[in-house]
């Protein structure tokens, strides 16, 4: 799809070797080409190499599996007979490919995803943040749309808007909507209060901390930007906070037509906005953590890039 989109995550990887072919790797960070060496050299070539190659820089694991996958072609998917090639978008599963040669990734956030209906599932890059972080990613089918009622001091939505707020400034305003919480809960009949105290501990532990952010999930859309209207005009959406990625671009291989390069694939918004909260809402530095969520997406845009320019088309 197009879409705008604690503790540290850890990566449960048989390979935690970072992928060899993305370049220099200066200060805990790959940066600029392989021939790159010292810092100086990287920074002056840093803004023109990564303009070229928007996916250089990140510490993946091998994609060797990828690689010997592909030689053997497509086969079909076990539960649908699906041909596919290394994973099967219909059933969020692996194909021709083992899991324990795919990295794995603990999110620091829960991930909704809310699919179009009409959406292409063999276009979109949702199922690739399912198939690497399983167990915090979850994909919905419109008009199929969790209630996030009660939880509007720690859900987000991903999406660009008039009244979108960046990363930087989303702590505050969940803060403030916390607030206003807490203080309108002392006038809510007491079985709504029962039925607040059963809130998990982490949702507990999380508002008890002054300046904590407390949020715990983050909704994106999935879909072409020509068909989002249906779903975020949705009432069950309507009342959560919307964040905007607004300095990102896009290096999505079917990006549409005439929109801005800000209007990103889903798994592009997915990681960017982990990035940008690991930074500005946890405060640490960022070692990537994250890059992973890209381990199919960056292999993909390299093979589509290759063909491309093999047919003249780069």
């Amino acid at each position: 799809m197009a879409s705008k989109p604690g503790t540290t995550p850890t990566a449960e990887s048989n390979s935690s070797k970072p992928n060899e072919d993305n370049g220099c790797l200066e200060k805990r960070e790959l940066l600029g080409s392989p021939d790159c060496r010292k810092t100086s050299t990287c920074a002056s070539s840093l803004g023109s190499e990564q303009a070229k190659r928007p996916l250089q820089g990140l510490k993946l694991a091998s994609h060797e599996v990828l690689e010997k996958a592909q030689l053997t072609g497509r086969l079909k998917c076990s539960n649908c007979s699906g041909s596919r090639m290394f994973y099967c978008y219909t059933c969020f599963s692996l194909v021709g490919v083992s899991q324990r040669d795919i990295p794995k990734l603990k999110l620091p956030l829960k991930i909704d995803v809310i699919k179009h209906p009409n959406e292409t599932d063999g276009k979109s890059t949702a199922v690739h943040a399912k198939l690497i972080a399983p167990d915090d990613v979850t994909i919905y089918t419109y008009p199929c749309i969790p209630e996030y009622e009660g939880e509007r001091h720690n859900v987000v939505l991903v999406f660009p808007g008039p009244g979108a707020v960046a990363v930087e400034e989303m702590s505050e305003q969940l803060l403030e909507i916390a607030q206003r919480r807490s203080v309108s809960s002392f006038e809510e009949p007491c079985s709504k209060r029962l039925k607040r105290d059963e809130e998990s501990e982490d949702t507990r532990d999380a508002e008890s901390k002054p300046n904590a952010c407390p949020l715990q999930r983050v909704v994106f859309i999935d879909s072409t930007w020509n068909q989002t209207n249906k779903i975020i005009t949705d009432e069950r959406l309507q009342a959560l906070l919307q964040v905007e990625l607004k300095t990102r671009k896009t290096c999505f291989w079917r990006h549409q037509k005439g929109s801005p390069e800000t209007y990103l694939a889903t798994i592009e918004a997915i990681y960017y906005f982990l990035k940008d909260y690991h930074v500005q809402c946890l405060s640490q530095e960022y070692q990537g953590e994250y890059d992973n969520l890209l381990f199919f997406y960056s292999y993909l845009h390299q093979l589509i890039n290759k063909a491309k320019h093999s047919a003249g088309k780069l």
